[in-house]
């Protein structure tokens, strides 16, 4: 018999997540994740024991099911592997548009009091007009002080010279017209972070208008590193009200206590491999559920590949064996002796 993690109900779309895992580290029955519903899902684990690997099992499931789509923000290149599969689009350098990016999300982009006189110009032209250049052409032409216009220019100069703001910028149709990887490993953490807020709050208010009729998993490689961004504000609303419009998110990183609260609370799957870091441990146990006995330390996997899974929606915990990746993982890192024998 095989299990169905995440389902309170029969039938349904679902993915091969792999096997139980005995005492003795045999495989028993095969298991499964719920790819049907909507889900909050964390997947946690140190360098080297299978987190982005896991990561890549549930965006091979994603992409072969109906009805759902994964978009993957992938900081480090490591789902560069996908470029050749069937069924994948990998956007290198993705680029948005700049009115994907509300005022307020501008301000917070370029560091700005949207209350300061800069901070305001700003807002306004990010309000008035749809393109980079628009902007800039309203800052020129704007009544106001000429240290005020100088100073937003200037911003405006800095954002152009990230080179992620285009007036074909994608969008949540685009993404979700294939299995979508956004390989950002070439942008520094402030246009990283333009692009995935973008493309959440887009794909999230496309559910919400009913504008798209594939329900989304956006998947976030290293989330601690948009979490303290300006993505975090668009991937708080999908973690804590997506549910409702059928927008799915998915978390993963080496840093469960570097993410914030309602990130491992909101979860309802938590897919955790080793994690030797006392404060990872204590992020985990602080959201540890009623129905869990014993602690997260107590039942800590201890080899690659193996992965504790605690079930919100039948309140249940799982030691896993994760299956093996039909595309080849690419997040492993070189070795001196591989280049040698190269």
């Amino acid at each position: 018999m095989t299990d169905v993690l995440g389902r309170t109900g029969d039938g349904g779309v679902s993915g091969a997540l792999g096997t139980y895992r005995a005492r003795d580290g045999s495989a028993g029955a095969p298991v499964r994740i719920d790819l049907d519903g909507p889900h909050a899902a964390l997947v946690v684990g140190k360098r080297g024991y299978g987190k982005s690997y896991t990561l890549g099992v549930l965006v091979e499931e994603l992409a072969s099911a109906d009805g759902v789509s994964p978009v993957v923000a992938d900081p480090m290149g490591a789902f560069r592997t996908f470029a050749d599969v069937p069924g994948f689009t990998v956007v290198e350098e993705p680029r948005v548009s700049a009115n994907a990016l509300s005022p307020r999300a501008w301000c917070e982009l370029l560091g700005l009091d949207h209350e300061s006189a800069v901070g305001s110009l700003v807002w306004q032209a990010a309000a008035k007009r749809e393109t980079l250049a628009a902007m800039d052409e309203y800052v020129w032409n704007a009544d106001v002080a000429r240290a005020t216009r100088r100073a937003a220019r200037n911003h405006f100069v800095l954002a152009d010279s990230w080179d992620v703001f285009s007036p074909d910028g994608l969008t949540a149709a685009d993404c979700l017209s294939a299995a979508t990887i956004l390989d950002c490993s070439g942008y520094d953490a402030a246009p990283m972070n333009a692009v995935v807020r973008a493309v959440a709050e887009d794909l999230y208010r496309g559910r919400v208008t009913e504008s798209v009729a594939t329900l989304p998993w956006l998947v976030v490689d290293e989330a601690h590193a948009f979490f303290d961004g300006i993505a975090g504000p668009a991937l708080r609303t999908i973690v804590t009200r997506g549910r409702r419009p059928g927008v799915s998110f998915v978390a993963a990183t080496q840093r469960p206590a570097a993410l914030p609260g309602v990130a491992v609370s909101q979860s309802d799957l938590l897919v955790s491999h080793c994690l030797t870091s006392r404060a990872d441990r204590e992020a985990l146990a602080r959201a540890r559920p009623t129905y869990m006995h014993g602690s997260f330390a107590d039942r800590m996997p201890e080899t690659p590949g193996s992965a504790l899974v605690v079930d919100d929606a039948t309140e249940s915990v799982h030691a896993v064996q994760i299956r093996t990746r039909r595309v080849e993982h690419g997040g492993g890192s070189p070795s001196a002796s591989e280049l040698v024998d190269g």
